[in-house]
């Protein structure tokens, strides 16, 4: 554990496995409410001084620290391989986007702009002058998941040192190593003790210490919507960011050319085995596409690389734990069984679900209805623009959409009707910057994160009016 700026050891350890190989990796330590519980009385010590330094201060620990995560690279990217079973490859993408997400905050640090009230604007608002400041909070709790333990873990991270908050940071279970090799780069950095504490444990175990402790003033999550439910109700009046759970329809409208969406498409469905809170899990294609885009979906999918993550070969590989493993097997079972039928995949080859293509999916078997979170895409044909919107919205989700389309008129038409917290015109919903907004509605979650968003909701914004003398 990492508490107010040193290695503290735990009282009991865990083993950690490779999900791929179920290699031994490493002993974990388990944090218990107590070690929570001094994490934030040494941030909120931290917080006191760290509140007043500089933006340019700030700005150049965060720069400093995406320098250090650049220069090691290849050893973060293995780490993940070997923890959370990455691909190599999009280890790296995700190493050069975490880079990028530190270099945001730090810009972000020094862009901390209020806005000025014309108070004249207003009957007796006559020789006063009104603006706005954001300050920072204090103590910020995140608990982070396993799918983007370096990228994720940044957009919490990153945003509340921008600010000038401290923070407690509990990384996902089977993903602590990449959260852990932060605390040095920090330290390395210059950022002062006590400003980053990292708490590795269980998320049952620890969450009502880091959502009910009195100097948390705002708490963080990411994961599944059913430990967002209990998350919200131990915050309280706490100020709340829960980025949730994601179902993403991509809708491919008639007269697409099917040459420049296949590849994305099945990137989309199937990077890092649909464990992405965006990953396309439902298209509708028009009709006249219909029997052409599903014939070169499928024969595109058999080609996808199963493999061992540290090849650079390598597409898919196993999902995060037999678990989650068995879930999803179950899941297609059932949606075989509704009427489903396996156009490719299905099948488990050691410890990874060969990536699942379901046609004639019941709307409320699991795997249409609810948060897959594995190589496994539903495609259905639509006959209107309104019909494919409507099953697009008929979910509890709504984290982001897609729709490719040759017409503006269409693509604004559809925009403005999806129930989702983005809609990603002429590309896939997975498509994400680290500096856009991002978050949900309905059952995807609430606040928005995109580094300057995410700063924005991890600070108070206080109004100040100041009243000139009436003889000037």
């Amino acid at each position: 554990m990492w508490i107010g700026g040193k290695w503290r050891e735990a009282k009991t350890y865990e083993p950690l496995y490779s999900p791929h190989t179920n290699e031994f990796l490493s002993d974990i330590g388990q944090a218990e409410p107590a070690d929570a519980i001094e994490a934030i009385v040494e941030a909120n010590a931290a917080f006191q001084k760290f509140r007043n330094y500089p933006a340019h201060a700030r700005a150049k620990i965060l720069a400093k620290v995406a320098d250090i995560l650049e220069e090691r690279s290849l050893e973060c990217a293995e780490i993940m391989a070997l923890e959370g079973a990455k691909s190599i490859r999009n280890a790296r993408e995700e190493i050069n986007r975490t880079v990028q997400t530190y270099r945001f905050a730090a810009e972000a640090a020094k862009s901390n702009y209020g806005e000025q009230i014309p108070m004249d604007a207003a009957e007796g608002g006559e020789n006063r002058f009104g603006f706005t400041i954001r300050t920072p909070i204090g103590v910020v709790t995140a608990i982070t998941p396993f799918n983007f333990p370096f990228n994720l873990v940044a957009h919490k991270v990153g945003p509340a040192i921008a600010a000038g908050n401290a923070i407690v940071l509990k990384p996902a279970e089977q993903t602590p190593i990449s959260s852990l090799f932060l605390a040095e780069a920090f330290k390395e950095a210059g950022l002062p003790d006590g400003v980053l504490n990292i708490i590795p444990g269980k998320g049952d175990v620890l969450s009502e210490a880091l959502t009910t402790h009195p100097y948390v003033k705002k708490v963080t999550f990411t994961g599944s919507v059913e430990v967002g439910h209990i998350i919200q109700q131990q915050a309280g009046f706490r100020k709340l960011t829960l980025e949730l759970g994601s179902n993403s329809p991509f809708i491919i409208d008639e007269g697409v050319d099917i040459d420049q969406l296949i590849e994305r498409s099945v990137m989309g469905a199937f990077s890092y085995n649909g464990q992405v809170c965006i990953s396309i899990q439902r298209i509708y294609v028009h009709q006249s596409l219909y029997g052409e885009f599903l014939e070169r979906f499928v024969s595109r999918t058999k080609q996808l690389v199963i493999g061992s993550p540290l090849d650079e070969k390598t597409n898919i590989t196993s999902v995060i734990s037999k678990k989650s493993l068995d879930r999803l097997q179950s899941w297609i079972n059932e949606a075989v069984q509704e009427g489903a039928k396996i156009e490719c995949g299905g099948t488990v080859v050691g410890n990874v679900l060969v990536p699942t293509v379901l046609t004639n999916v019941n709307r409320d078997s699991k795997v249409s209805r609810f948060e897959v979170f594995g190589p496994v895409v539903c495609i259905a044909p639509f006959d209107t623009l309104d019909n494919a919107i409507a099953e697009a919205n008929d979910s509890r989700y709504g984290l982001n959409s897609g729709i490719i389309t040759p017409s503006i008129e269409r693509a604004f038409y559809a925009a403005t009707r999806l129930e989702t917290g983005g809609v990603i015109v002429n590309d896939i919903p997975t498509y994400r910057i680290d500096n856009m907004p991002y978050g949900g509605w309905k059952d995807s979650g609430v606040g928005r994160e995109g580094v300057k968003y995410a700063m924005r909701e991890m600070m108070e914004e206080k109004f100040i009016s100041l009243k000139f003398s009436d003889n000037n």
